[in-house]
């Protein structure tokens, strides 16, 4: 078995991306290091989620619908790779890895939560070298610089006096660092390759705007918060001719990130986080398999388990999920394309606001359909 028939089926199987918990939205791939000779790609996804609630009876009688309180987004990704010597590989990766684009319809939806809203996006740059130990072990490592931004809004009964509160946190940016090795039998295409991404802390400059019930004043503080730090682990080998087991764990520990800027807590009895977010394992198993020369394709189902329970932020009505994704690839000497369909189930989740700690609304039977597209170049 060839081993770039192994490379080509599980870049097919990474090439869609979709809802995961916590802000993570790439998984933060380095698999272009691992490809051979000269190479450069381009990749765009899209995805569309279906996030339909209720308001609990207990605090709303009417249990109004919050209507799909989450918006599709786009992301777009690519990356570099070239030898320096016959040891010796660099390269620099561009991706989106954290995002939030959630908005409940400020009119004709939820009564508890209306006008809430999160959006934030995320660039980052890794550089990566990897050095081949010999023909089986290699290492890779280098720094990643990463840029964030957001606006958050709280609004709604179930907020009481917070609602119409608001907060702008400026773009910033940080550094953190990767580190992983590989093992690799290249003539049974088995590779079993660990990757380490730090956590990255941001010094953001915060404007929180009150709302009249609460002085109705502006203020702008400084305020640390940090990026999860997550582990990759990812495996490949051939099981018969051209066909591929593929199977991958991602660790992510998005409990790091929180979001409680000084003057809100100061204005409040109780001190409340307006982020909160539990840590989550991603588990995958699939299969590849090469059609005919330049065809290639993968099937793979993925499971998502998430600390704590089922009691999340209105900012992201999720907890856990299954998905199967699908993956098809063109490839000859000098171009490969690769696209990726994912349909992800997501598991019933109950919004609650910490004042007190119940669920103020349901979301169930929640869904989100994701498509990628990435074009190769071999040089």
């Amino acid at each position: 078995m060839k081993t770039y028939i192994a490379a080509s089926l599980a870049t097919t199987l990474l090439a869609s991306t979709a809802m995961a918990a916590g802000l993570d939205r790439t998984g933060q791939p380095v698999d272009i290091i691992f490809e051979e000779g000269t190479y450069a790609e381009f990749s765009f996804a899209t995805t569309s989620p279906d996030l339909n609630g209720n308001d609990l009876a207990t605090f709303n009688p009417a249990e109004s619908a919050t209507g799909n309180v989450a918006n599709r987004f786009n992301m777009f990704g690519g990356g570099f790779k070239t030898d320096i010597n016959d040891r010796l590989a660099l390269a620099v990766i561009f991706d989106q890895p954290w995002g939030v684009d959630v908005a409940y319809p400020s009119t004709g939806g939820s009564a508890l939560l209306n006008g809430t809203f999160a959006d934030a996006t995320s660039n980052a740059i890794t550089t990566l070298l990897r050095y081949k130990v010999n023909d089986q072990f290699s290492l890779h490592g280098g720094l990643r610089y990463q840029e964030i931004k957001g606006d958050l809004a709280l609004s709604g009964a179930a907020y009481g006096a917070l609602s119409g509160y608001n907060v702008n946190v400026a773009n910033e940016g940080g550094f953190g660092f990767v580190v992983g090795g590989a093992y690799e039998i290249p003539d049974i295409a088995l590779r079993l390759a660990v990757t380490y991404n730090s956590e990255i802390t941001h010094d953001f400059e915060v404007t929180e705007n009150f709302p009249v019930a609460l002085g109705g004043a502006s203020t702008v503080t400084e305020h640390k918060t940090k990026t999860p730090q997550s582990l990759n682990i990812d495996f490949q080998t051939g099981i018969a001719q051209d066909t591929l087991l593929l199977a991958g764990i991602r660790w992510v520990e998005h409990s790091t990130t929180r979001l409680d800027p000084v003057a809100v807590n100061a204005a409040l009895p109780v001190p409340v986080e307006l982020i909160t977010l539990d840590d989550s394992i991603t588990y995958t198993l699939g299969v590849g398999r090469r059609i005919n020369e330049n065809w290639s394709a993968s099937l793979a189902y993925m499971y998502e388990d998430v600390d704590g329970d089922d009691l999340v932020s209105p900012l992201a009505p999720t907890h856990g999920a299954q998905a199967i994704r699908l993956g098809v690839q063109y490839k000859n000497e000098n171009i490969k394309v690769a696209a990726g369909l994912r349909y992800t189930m997501l598991d019933d989740a109950f919004a609650e606001t910490g004042t007190p700690d119940t669920a103020r609304a349901s979301f169930k039977d929640s869904d989100a359909l994701s498509f990628g597209l990435k074009v190769g170049f071999y040089f």
